[in-house]
């Protein structure tokens, strides 16, 4: 019995919200896939190896097939043609896609993953692309990708309460960024400007919500019982601050 090519049920069976277009569903095999419905269709994405599910060179990744190869011939002599250059550049494209969705969801462990794979794919061909326009190529979505890589890691963090770790990523992550060498490329510009506002904004964000000190605390609400003038209260955490401080 031949198969109903048309998609119109299964399309019609998840209508398409631009706020609501990412899911995380178990197949019959057991296996879990990322979906992504689009206004005219749907995406299917591995949540782990390659996204596509291919088995390139019969590597995970045109990557690990390359870094391979690299191994294999010595760091200081191994070249990657054009060739190589271009099926390591649309392999990225692919898992761009798939962590700039995982990030919609909060999917933070798998977004760091990916993330961390494109910066290894991004310094691998700044390395040992054989034309100097393909060495150069990447550079322009570093500060993307490294913001990125930083927030998640830095959520990871925040999720359990280890604000100064999450802090210390962000910092580190706009330190990187402001360091880079300049690109000439408008995208280059606008990715570092907007990745460093952002990892600005969520540094302050984490110290804003960072957990006070005992000491912290009760500065604050000396500071509160002094203003409605609790005067018999104020005297009280004065002395307790007081023995706080007596006592470091």
């Amino acid at each position: 019995m031949a198969i109903d090519p048309d998609l119109k049920s299964i399309l019609d069976s998840w209508a398409y919200d631009p706020d609501d277009c990412v899911r995380v569903v178990s197949l019959a095999d057991g296996r879990e896939v990322m979906q992504v419905r689009l206004p005219l269709g749907i995406e299917q994405y591995e949540l782990d190896g390659r996204p596509d599910g291919q088995r390139p060179h019969g590597a995970e990744s045109a990557l690990d097939h390359h870094l391979d190869r690299c191994k294999s011939a010595g760091d200081s002599d191994f070249e990657l043609s054009p060739d190589d250059c271009v099926e390591l550049f649309n392999e990225g494209v692919l898992y761009y896609y798939r962590y700039l969705h995982l990030f919609q969801i909060n999917d933070w462990r798998r977004t760091l993953r990916d993330t961390d794979r494109n910066l290894v794919l991004f310094d691998f061909v700044s390395r040992h692309a054989t034309r100097e326009e393909d060495k150069h190529y990447l550079e322009q979505w570093r500060p993307y990708v490294l913001r990125i890589n930083a927030v998640a890691a830095a959520m990871i963090e925040l999720a359990d309460d280890c604000h100064q770790k999450a802090l210390l990523i962000v910092k580190t992550a706009a330190d990187k960024i402001e360091a880079l060498p300049e690109v000439d490329e408008d995208t280059f510009k606008f990715e570092r400007q907007r990745s460093l506002d952002t990892l600005h904004e969520l540094a302050d964000q984490t110290e804003t919500t960072m957990p006070q000190t005992e000491l912290e605390k009760l500065e604050h609400q000396l500071h509160e019982a002094v203003t409605a003038e609790h005067y018999e209260q104020a005297a009280q955490l004065r002395d307790q601050i007081r023995r706080l401080q007596d006592g470091k």
